[in-house]
């Protein structure tokens, strides 16, 4: 007959066991778990589920925009999450300034899978002290909307100009058309970055320039659903504004579409980058990979509205999306996008001065 001390011991040890395997089970469960921080419509229901289909992994989704991602990630020392989706401009800067994120391990990513001219382009912007931090999803552009019959003359920003389009012209007055207007003047504001005195100069030209062309602006617009109002209504014949708002007017007359410019589209990129204290980054690169495949790509496009970095993702999409992109955006403009890199600390001042100084100039 065993002792009550014995039995006692039996317990402890057979609770011990316990313990342990339920610290592995634990473990093994959380590790099949991603948890992603990103923007709305970047990860559909649809995509996790087929996702955790085949991967046997789930993603918790905690949607997100810049600002708040930094805050996060800053608040944790890069915690809390395995999977983060700044914009590329937003990375470099909060690396050097926070310590937030992880360099990439490039030979886990599918670089086949990518528009090569915006995984290079991404890779540069998001490389910081030699490594690179960030590599592209979701993309997006702003250039011209024009009706294509009255104004098919404008080819580049500075065409809005054109006298024939006299009060009929708009676009915002924020430093995207500083900088539009800038490489349509044969001038590149990014290769001026780090040069604030030839940065002033570029700019004072595009002051210049905008000022002279105050008369053909019809207004200034803010709202995206203004501007369209506009274009509808034939007020406005050519434009400033993004491809998407191009392409949904071309739905109501498809004289109106987006055409990026001759001297490049500006192009915004959200990213996939690595939180420094990341738990499951082997699951963060097999979701990068999932969702870079064309026909997934295509799914996330219909959901966020804009297309990823996918390299034939377009042919999956919706005939008329499809049809539009391709329209606007041959192979020769494509690798022609302007990608916004990290703007230096101080030129945000200049441009905004600048702008001061266009709104308050009186029409010529």
């Amino acid at each position: 007959m065993k002792s009550a001390k014995t039995t006692l011991s039996l317990k402890k040890a057979i609770l011990g066991v316990t313990a342990i395997v339920g610290l592995a089970f634990s473990a093994q469960a959380q590790a099949e778990e991603l948890r992603l921080l990103t923007w709305g419509g970047y990860a559909p229901d649809a995509v996790v589920e087929q996702f955790k289909a085949e991967t046997g992994i789930d993603v918790k989704v905690t949607k997100s925009n810049n600002e708040e991602m930094i805050a996060k990630l800053r608040a944790t020392g890069g915690g809390g999450f395995d999977l983060a989706q700044p914009s590329q401009d937003r990375i470099a800067g909060a690396q050097a300034e926070n310590r937030i994120y992880k360099p990439m391990d490039l030979s886990k990513i599918d670089s086949s899978l990518f528009i090569s001219s915006m995984l290079d382009a991404t890779k540069t912007n998001t490389t910081y002290e030699g490594e690179v931090y960030g590599v592209p999803h979701i993309w997006g552009t702003s250039g011209l909307v024009l009706d294509t019959k009255k104004a098919g003359d404008v080819k580049d920003y500075a065409d809005l100009c054109n006298e024939a389009h006299a009060g009929k012209v708009s676009y915002r007055l924020k430093r995207p058309t500083l900088i539009g207007f800038a490489f349509s003047m044969g001038m590149d504001p990014f290769e001026a970055y780090g040069d604030t005195a030839k940065y002033q100069e570029i700019m004072d030209k595009v002051e210049a320039k905008l000022i002279s062309c105050k008369a053909n602006v019809k207004t200034y617009w803010e709202g995206g659903d203004a501007l369209l109002n506009l274009v509808r209504s034939g007020e406005v014949v050519a434009a400033m504004a993004w491809d998407t708002g191009g392409w949904k007017l071309n739905g109501d007359n498809p004289d109106v579409t987006f055409v990026a410019p001759a001297s490049g589209a500006l192009g915004w990129i959200d990213t996939f980058a690595l939180p420094r204290k990341t738990e499951n980054e082997e699951a963060a690169y097999k979701w990068i990979n999932f969702v870079m495949r064309p026909e997934i790509a295509a799914q996330i496009t219909a959901e966020a509205g804009n297309f990823t970095a996918s390299k034939g993702a377009d042919a999956f999409a919706e005939d008329k999306l499809k049809a539009q992109f391709q329209a606007s955006f041959p192979e020769q403009d494509l690798n022609n996008i302007k990608w916004y890199p990290t703007v230096p600390a101080g030129l945000e001042t200049i441009e905004g001065k600048v702008l001061d100084r266009v709104k308050a100039a009186s029409s010529n």
